[in-house]
């Protein structure tokens, strides 16, 4: 994704206010936040090195440098891994298009009767889920548009309805997929559903120009759910230690929880098999 490690680093300029890190803030400024001689002077390098790092330009960058500048942007632990990750892009030996969930994970989330789970790619589309998930989403009855969290989010006018705070889901939802494509920028499909969105949403297009980066590991979520109500998840993301690119995400309801009983009455309209996509 062409321009992303410039913009990136101008975004994170633009926050820091000079008196921040100890420069006057007098003298008239054509850009907000820092400059990129300023930059460059309290990470230790040329100005020359950072202009041409910034314009995507530059050799390889080392982790020094990288480590220097990720100090003065007062980046945190997932903005520091992309920016690594974006300055110095690495090219996969290729991936299948179409990425199979081993059985032993389709097993694993059989087995958890009373959660909503489901298991998301590199690009957020949902490849398998289990009975609960199934109540709660609706996978089955979707074709694979509607399997795509980003497209489910931005381009579903009943996301809105469903999501109660749809605007801080949003947020996560871009952030999260700009951590994506940061590790994945030779992913054409990650890179043509960039490109949707933003032709099809202003908002995704508003969003991505903001460029949040952030892993959505864990947290709550609210559903509106068109029968059940409202239900308040909390939910943790687990890494699929033999398939890199996917991550097992888990919804749980607090013990003695309007959401429990919610939840209980879903499941028991009747448990179909561990779907996945095709």
């Amino acid at each position: 994704m062409d321009g992303d490690l410039g913009d990136f680093l101008r975004s994170r300029r633009a926050r820091i206010r000079p008196e921040e890190v100890g420069l006057p803030s007098h003298g008239r400024r054509r850009v907000p936040g820092l400059r990129r001689e300023e930059v460059a002077q309290l990470a230790g390098v040329s100005v020359d090195y950072y202009i041409r790092l910034e314009q995507g330009r530059g050799p390889a960058v080392s982790d020094a440098v990288l480590d220097a500048v990720a100090r003065v942007l007062r980046l945190d632990d997932t903005e520091h891994a992309y920016l690594r990750a974006v300055a110095r892009p690495r090219r996969s030996a290729g991936r299948p298009s179409a990425p199979r969930v081993r059985p032993g994970v389709r097993a694993l989330l059989d087995s958890m009767e009373r959660t909503p789970a489901f298991v998301l790619d590199q690009r957020m589309d949902v490849l398998a889920w289990n009975p609960l998930a199934d109540a709660v989403f609706g996978y089955s009855g979707s074709g694979p548009e509607g399997r795509s969290i980003p497209r489910h989010v931005f381009l579903d006018p009943g996301s809105r309805d469903f999501y109660p705070e749809w605007s801080a889901v949003a947020v996560q939802c871009v952030a999260h997929l700009r951590m994506l494509a940061g590790h994945h920028q030779d992913d054409r499909r990650l890179t043509a559903l960039v490109g949707e969105l933003s032709l099809k949403s202003e908002e995704f297009r508003r969003l991505w120009a903001d460029h949040p980066v952030r892993e959505c590991a864990y947290g709550v979520k609210r559903i509106q759910h068109p029968v059940a109500g409202l239900l308040t998840f909390p939910y943790e993301t687990l890494a699929v230690a033999a398939d890199p690119d996917q991550t097992l995400l888990v919804y749980t309801a607090e013990a003695g929880s309007e959401t429990e009983e919610r939840l209980r009455l879903l499941g028991s309209w009747g448990a179909a098999p561990v779907r996945t996509s095709p």
